[in-house]
């Protein structure tokens, strides 16, 4: 037997995230979204440090070891062990940035630096410094300050050293605005772009921002500090949910400092002054970098026109036999439909509410919502059917991490308009993406509403891989008018016909399933299990997932992000492979296939194999029933499955090993699973429609 049974779920995430950057680093990518990638790996690697550092450093604090909890791994080594993991890929990002920037250059288009500005170009930054970053710009000179200001960990900062002539040495903060474009596009010259960051238009403008004082020496190097995320929400019974979330969210901007991050260039009394007055200690993760950080920036640089360097958009695809023209309740009261985004457009879910907000027979819609896009389409059409005399209630988590502010704000909006809101369940995030109408016909009341992978978020929806089933099925939408009561009295445990709901039944229910699974293997009869999902880092359904291995069930894993099944050992997983794709769309949908002799039974979730939605969230599991549909989410599976571009072994050496091409030609699953839904249209010789 092999020793190690579980990868720590911390080391898996690092290494999804050095997937992601592989992607900035892969030549084969167009040079503008490697840049991209830059960015979502800064930007990830943000977030894991607010919530999973964070959380580990809260362990090892506390004295407990924590090893029952991280698989095996002490807490206080698990940090070091992270810290030097980052530390690499640090310096692998820098040197990956390097890169892109020097074949940038090959194309013409220059990132430059305050050292290399012309003349042309000092004349139109003076007159962006004036009219549009000076007025923006928030200096403090700390010295003298009784309290050291709040560094906010959303933001950048230059840290400047001013040596004065009587050999004084001055310290004071710039803080990086966050309003204005980070990177400045500058006037063309000689056929060539330029780009030049705001840092550096603040260091070339040092002079007349501190020009008051009588210095020698003046210098300015970036840090940046990152912050515990947690919420700390009080038990104050006066206070709305609403009040407590928002109090909440103000007060992260102080939480504990968990990373500190500076430019390795900086001097050593300022890197000391900063430490000291910071209160930032050796145990804390203290990281030099380069000259620039909050590089997650990156994925807002300007595309400059060069549409080359970019990957080409596919326009997304109508659903066979679903219209934007006609009426959708119609075409879902005679069948099911699915609608997988980004390949098809996420307009028909906007649309189903467009339209619920004016049909006369509506009489009530709900929903579930956790992350909406800036300008939500969603919540103008909800707003739009309590204006028609609709019921509206809205479950909306206040507690979507990081979305905590935007969500308090559309509530705040919704109840104005007379919305229906459901705050939640103490104790559970609610994390299912639901929505079901009621609409009275023949003196009857009928239900429609759509169960999905993903959020109701049309932003996202252009880059998460998600899918939506479509339904008038009356025993589904029964059961999600039963979580709907849930929410409102959530005391009493419902049972549910044809949903899988988290907290009370996801686990259990998985649990039988692979155990009928194991039971046809016994027999001799014909058995798979294949699992398209974020994460899998629940301990119990692993071990599930080895006994059945054992048995002789032959299981295929599609795991994004973390992965902490070690799989194709022998005598605990050698029936098991596991692969991730990680390509131009983020691949988000779960689906849940079990072989079960034959009568292949298929699911899709709002769920992962994560103990958090396994037992602590509200999670919905629908079991898809149309032959059609179950037919196309096999397809879907298989068609990632044969990929041999973008895919990579998980394994326990985390060493991110692409699946080899062998003597097969390239086979791109994203790009397939597009042509496949071309396909599905030419084989139905319908014209495409025009989606919005």
């Amino acid at each position: 037997m092999y020793e190690q049974k579980y990868i720590d779920r911390e080391k898996s995430w690092l290494a999804f995230n050095a997937r992601v950057l592989q992607e900035a680093a892969d030549n084969t990518v167009p040079l503008l979204d490697r840049l991209r990638f830059v960015g979502i790996f800064s930007n990830n690697l943000d977030e894991f440090f607010r919530v999973r550092y964070a959380a580990i450093r809260r362990l090892s604090l506390s004295g407990i070891s924590g090893e029952k909890y991280l698989g095996g791994i002490s807490a206080h080594q698990l940090i070091k062990d992270i810290t030097e993991i980052v530390i690499q890929q640090q310096s692998e990002s820098l040197r990956i940035l390097g890169n892109i920037e020097a074949e940038l250059e090959a194309e013409n288009i220059f990132i430059i630096n305050e050292t290399q500005i012309t003349p042309k170009q000092e004349c139109f930054l003076k007159d962006f410094y004036t009219q549009k970053l000076s007025p923006e710009l928030v200096t403090i000179i700390l010295n003298d300050l009784a309290v050291f200001p709040i560094l906010k960990d959303t933001l950048g900062y230059l840290a400047v050293r001013l040596e004065l002539k009587n050999d004084e040495v001055r310290y004071a903060l710039i803080e990086i605005p966050k309003n204005i474009n980070r990177f400045v596009v500058l006037p063309s010259e000689d056929e060539k772009q330029y780009v030049i960051l705001i840092d550096d238009v603040i260091r070339f403008k040092l002079k007349n921002i501190f020009n008051i004082f009588d210095y020698k020496t003046v210098s300015a190097h970036m840090i940046k500090i990152t912050r515990d995320a947690q919420l700390d929400i009080d038990s104050d019974l006066s206070k709305s949910m609403l009040e407590k979330i928002a109090s909440s969210v103000k007060d992260r901007r102080i939480g504990e400092p968990v990373r500190f991050i500076y430019d390795s260039l900086i001097e050593d009394d300022t890197l000391r002054f900063f430490l000291d007055k910071m209160k930032i200690v050796e145990t804390d993760s203290i990281i030099p970098g380069g000259r620039y950080h909050n590089r997650r920036d990156y994925m807002s640089f300007p595309n400059l026109g060069r549409y080359d360097l970019l990957y080409k958009p596919n326009e997304p695809l109508p659903v066979p036999g679903l219209s934007l023209d006609g009426s959708i309740l119609e075409k879902i009261s005679k069948k099911d439909y699915l609608v997988h985004a980004p390949y098809q457009s996420f307009s028909y879910l906007t649309k189903f509410l467009r339209e619920a907000a004016l049909d006369p027979k509506v009489t009530s819609i709900k929903i579930t919502l956790y992350r909406l896009a800036k300008n939500s389409q969603i919540i103008s059409s909800l707003i739009n059917a309590a204006k028609n005399g609709k019921r509206v209630v809205v479950q909306i988590e206040l507690q979507a991490r990081f979305d905590e502010a935007s969500n308090i704000s559309y509530a705040e909006q919704m109840q104005t308009e007379g919305i229906e809101l459901i705050f939640g369940i103490k104790g559970l995030k609610v994390h299912s993406k639901i929505c079901v109408i009621e609409r009275m016909e023949e003196g009857k009341n009928r239900r429609y509403g759509f169960i999905s992978t993903g959020n109701f978020n049309e932003s996202t929806a252009k880059i998460y891989t998600d899918v939506t089933l479509l339904t008038c099925h009356q025993g589904i939408l029964k059961d999600t008018s039963k979580i709907f009561e849930f929410f409102d009295i959530n005391y009493r445990v419902h049972r549910y016909k044809h949903l899988i709901v988290s907290p009370h039944y996801t686990r259990t229910k998985f649990i039988k399933l692979i155990d009928r699974e194991i039971l046809h293997a016994l027999a001799g009869r014909k058995t798979h299990i294949k699992l398209k999902m974020n994460s899998l880092s629940d301990f119990k359904m692993i071990d599930k997932l080895y006994e059945a291995s054992n048995a002789g069930v032959k299981i295929q894993l599609q795991v994004r992000g973390i992965c902490s099944l070690i799989p194709g050992i022998p005598g605990m997983s050698e029936n098991i492979e596991a692969i991730s794709i990680v390509d131009n769309y983020l691949e988000h949908s779960r689906v849940y296939i079990f072989g079960n002799a034959g009568l292949t039974e298929v699911y899709i979730s709002s769920a992962d194999f994560m103990t958090r939605n396994l037992d602590g969230r509200v999670e919905v599991t629908c079991p898809i029933y149309d032959l059609e549909i179950k037919k196309e989410l096999i397809d879907n599976f298989n068609i990632a499955w044969k990929g041999n571009v973008k895919v990579r072994y998980h394994s326990y050496k985390l060493d991110n090993k692409y699946k080899p091409k062998n003597h097969h030609a390239p086979f791109r699953a994203q790009f397939e699973t597009y042509k496949y839904y071309q396909n599905k249209i030419a084989v139905l010789d319908e014209v495409p429609q025009k989606v919005n």
